[in-house]
């Protein structure tokens, strides 16, 4: 029996059942749409974090207290004898700052209202050079001065969400708002960026001098140190000034020191191995619908078994009836990969318009493929038992089978 009559007499089988059909695909349609989702997800964060990276450049160096790998690692011997404080900051601008800019960062979280209108978001506490170092532009007003970050004034620069929540459509300059139930003077709106909240965007955070951070968060601690330099080719020299200046105060393993570039290899990898790991979280569903493709197919087999032994008396090898059998389980496996992937794409879709950006997802080629080709090898596994026991049935006991 050829390939095509084979194919055809496996449609019809299909066809026959159709609501079983379906149901049976329904596993592997949600297994394919998970895996689509939550790999999009994944890939679209780990997209726009590096996207919003790359946009500050590659001269850009950061200085944090403790071993960072380690503490990627979650190692307990990572963790800093000690914070930064302004004296580490006043150290590493000594040597570097000839060859670059200096800007320490206080960062947290807090509540920002006016009125009845509130909103929680980002604080960061930078000097008056931070839109210099992280390259932010200002759709209107201005940054703060060093005057002011000396004074630890009650200035403010918002994000254009942070302005759009409180003040709807008026614009925020000059106006105050409340930051943790303390008064700030709005000097500046940062241009909006677009994109998503899990991403980080700008367009929800608020920045302060680092001074006025730190009497707002009742601490003297800097959470890191950023080190902008004139020129990229100066990095290396800086990155061993800033080894030098911080040595002598934190030892050897009591800081760490990395570029732009190292960091966004230690986010590809582990934003890498999240991306792994949804997906294997959604294969999960998909082994699944393959149990019940296995289970349906047994069933066929069972109901199937006197037009097993007809067929197989009139001089069907034991090749025809497997075949038969493994084309339905594939067939079976790959509507349901289609279907999935539809709906996984337009999944991923609805999240991103629904959220207005918030939610960043992004499918790739590579996850649509490997989707498939996971479906496909799902329907050939778990089909092969089930069309090796139709095709072992002895054809005189199979016509007996009531």
């Amino acid at each position: 029996m050829s390939f095509i009559e084979s194919f055809r007499i496996a449609v019809k089988a299909l066809a026959v059942n159709k609501g079983r059909t379906v149901l049976t695909m329904l596993g592997v349609i949600i297994g394919v749409m998970s895996v689509i989702l939550l790999v999009s997800i994944g890939t679209g964060v780990s997209d726009e974090i590096t996207g919003q990276l790359e946009g500050i450049g590659t001269n850009l160096i950061y200085v944090i207290p403790g071993n960072f790998e380690e503490m990627l690692a979650g190692g307990a011997a990572a963790m800093p004898s000690r914070q930064f404080n302004n004296d580490d900051v006043d150290a590493v601008a000594g040597r570097v700052s000839d060859l670059g800019l200096v800007s320490p960062m206080v960062e947290g979280g807090g509540r920002f209202s006016l009125g009845a209108n509130s909103m929680f978001g980002p604080i960061n506490g930078m000097a008056g050079n931070a839109d210099e170092v992280f390259d932010i532009s200002l759709e209107s007003g201005r940054s703060f001065n060093n005057s002011e970050v000396l004074a630890a004034s009650r200035v403010a620069v918002i994000g254009a969400e942070v302005e759009r929540q409180l003040f709807a459509s008026r614009s925020a300059l000059g106006e105050e708002i409340r930051i943790d139930d303390q008064r700030f003077r709005v000097i500046g709106i940062i241009e909006e960026q677009g994109g998503g909240g899990m991403g980080g965007s700008l367009d929800t955070a608020v920045f302060m001098p680092f001074t006025t951070a730190q009497r707002l968060f009742g601490t003297q601690d800097i959470h890191m140190i950023a080190v902008k330099t004139h020129d990229p080719d100066d990095i290396e020299q800086a990155q061993s000034r800033i080894r030098q200046a911080m040595q002598p105060r934190m030892g050897s393993d009591g800081f760490s020191v990395f570029t732009q570039d190292q960091m966004l290899g230690i986010l590809d990898a582990m934003m890498g191995v999240m991306t792994f790991m949804l997906f294997g979280l959604a294969s999960i569903s998909l082994l699944v619908g393959g149990i019940g493709i296995m289970n349906i197919m047994l069933a066929s087999v069972s109901e199937r078994t006197r037009e097993i032994g007809i067929r197989k008396a009139i001089g069907a090898r034991t090749y025809d009836i497997m075949s038969q059998f493994v084309i339905e389980a594939v067939m079976l496996s790959v509507l349901g990969g289609i279907v999935g992937i539809a709906l996984g794409a337009l999944g991923s879709w609805a999240m991103v318009t629904m959220s207005a950006g918030q939610i960043p997802s992004s499918v790739t080629a590579w996850s649509v493929a490997i989707a498939f080709f996971f479906s496909l090898a799902v329907g050939v596994f778990f089909g092969v038992y089930p069309a090796w026991k139709a095709s072992k049935l002895d054809p005189i006991e199979a016509l007996r089978y009531e």
